[in-house]
């Protein structure tokens, strides 16, 4: 999954070792998405990606994603773990975003084309007199 947004907040780098005597680490932020109603997203990047990605509070960026739950002690856990930043140049994307404002169509210069032929009306048939019996109808109602 991808996500657009504007880093907010970079929280201190985590690190420590795991119970097989391996070194880790992660790396934790807070994106913030730029749609009309803008929504925060926390999200690390874990292992080897917690340095490969050095973002900073203001950067631009395109983030690619996974969303993963866990269970622990019967309450769950949903983590959104980051695996590529991209940084977005604000200068393209606000050019970007005025060609996207053009209309797509303008129509050119000079006189309007014509339009179709008119049509004519079609002929009203003429409506029958059912008060008034017909030529041979010897009914009484």
């Amino acid at each position: 999954m991808e996500v657009r947004g504007k880093i907010i907040v970079k929280l201190p780098l985590q690190s420590g070792t795991s119970k097989a005597g391996n070194p880790w680490s992660k790396q934790e932020y807070v994106l913030e998405t730029m749609e009309a109603f803008p929504k925060k997203v926390h999200f690390d990047f874990f292992g080897d990606r917690a340095n490969q990605y050095p973002l900073e509070v203001g950067d631009l960026i395109d983030l690619s994603f996974d969303i993963d739950s866990h269970e622990y002690n019967g309450r769950w856990f949903t983590s959104i773990r980051g695996w590529k930043a991209e940084k977005v140049d604000p200068n393209a994307l606000a050019a970007a975003n005025a060609a996207q404002n053009q209309p797509a169509y303008q129509p050119a210069p000079g006189p309007a084309p014509a339009g179709p032929a008119p049509v004519a009306p079609a002929p009203v048939a003429p409506q029958a007199d059912f008060n008034q019996p017909a030529d041979g109808d010897d009914l009484p109602f």
